[in-house]
């Protein structure tokens, strides 16, 4: 377990959260509880008692067998009132909008967490098939627009990646250090980054990291099918979410009192 301030993590606690987290992780694949025992290198009958501790709380469901085990609905209850309860969130919802009706696009907010980013907030486009871009949704910072915008806001010595091989999200994903590396100097030389189908096969990002922190933790998107992006509506698109990013910025700006979340 981890050390924080001198303080000892609770053994019971990090158990907790790191179940959680797996079966979180696992989507819509419910896990068995050999499987999760397994997977944290908990002894079978603990992992069982703690599974029916939280099934009991609703944080955990399970099958009418009781044999397969899931993310529960408390789960999407405390995700809801962390979206509620951050300012940053809140404010930027209307200017999403505005981003999303002025350029038909799909737009994205979303917060650098470690080695990736996780979507706070989306307003999809209704021309095209949607990315699988779902509130909630965590990818790799390295391989999209959102995460290199908001690790080009950062020295190469301090970036946030994971150790060994950089993952691949399509074949055209920047997983050498060296490549990505000579990106993000272009991000910072340009002001935004450029994701070419390195996220999702087809679709191109436009990612402006959002300034109100330092170094910025937050960063909006668009994405837009490159199958219909002409020079002029690249052009147009960077216009609009540069100005939507200045907008946001100035709304956001740290008022007297306000508590620091990080």
């Amino acid at each position: 377990m981890r050390e924080n301030s001198g303080v000892r993590g609770v053994k019971s606690a990090s158990r907790t959260v790191a179940l959680l987290e797996l079966l979180a992780a696992r989507g819509d694949r419910p896990a068995r509880l050999d499987e999760l025992a397994g997977e944290l290198g908990v002894p079978r009958s603990s992992m069982y008692q703690l599974l029916r501790t939280l099934i009991d709380c609703g944080w955990v469901r399970t099958d009418t067998t009781g044999s397969l085990y899931g993310i529960g609905i408390r789960a999407l209850h405390t995700g809801t009132s962390y979206l509620d309860g951050d300012p940053h969130v809140r404010a930027a919802r209307p200017y999403l909008d505005e981003a999303s009706e002025a350029l038909g696009e799909t737009i994205h907010l979303a917060r650098l967490d470690g080695p990736n980013v996780v979507y706070l907030a989306t307003r999809e486009s209704h021309e095209y098939v949607r990315t699988l871009s779902r509130v909630g949704r965590r990818v790799p910072a390295h391989a999209g627009a959102l995460g290199k915008a908001l690790l080009a806001e950062r020295p190469d010595a301090l970036l946030p990646l994971p150790e060994g091989p950089l993952a691949a999200c399509t074949e055209n994903t920047l997983t050498e250090r060296a490549a990505l590396l000579a990106d993000l100097a272009r991000v910072r030389e340009r002001g935004y980054s450029v994701d070419r189908e390195e996220t999702v096969n087809g679709i191109a990002g436009f990612g402006f990291a959002l300034r109100y922190d330092s170094p910025a933790t937050d960063a909006i998107s668009c994405s837009v099918p490159v199958a219909r992006l002409g020079v002029e509506h690249e052009a147009r698109v960077v216009a609009v979410m540069r100005e939507i990013r200045t907008r946001i910025e100035r709304s956001l700006s740290p008022g007297p009192g306000a508590p620091d979340w990080r």
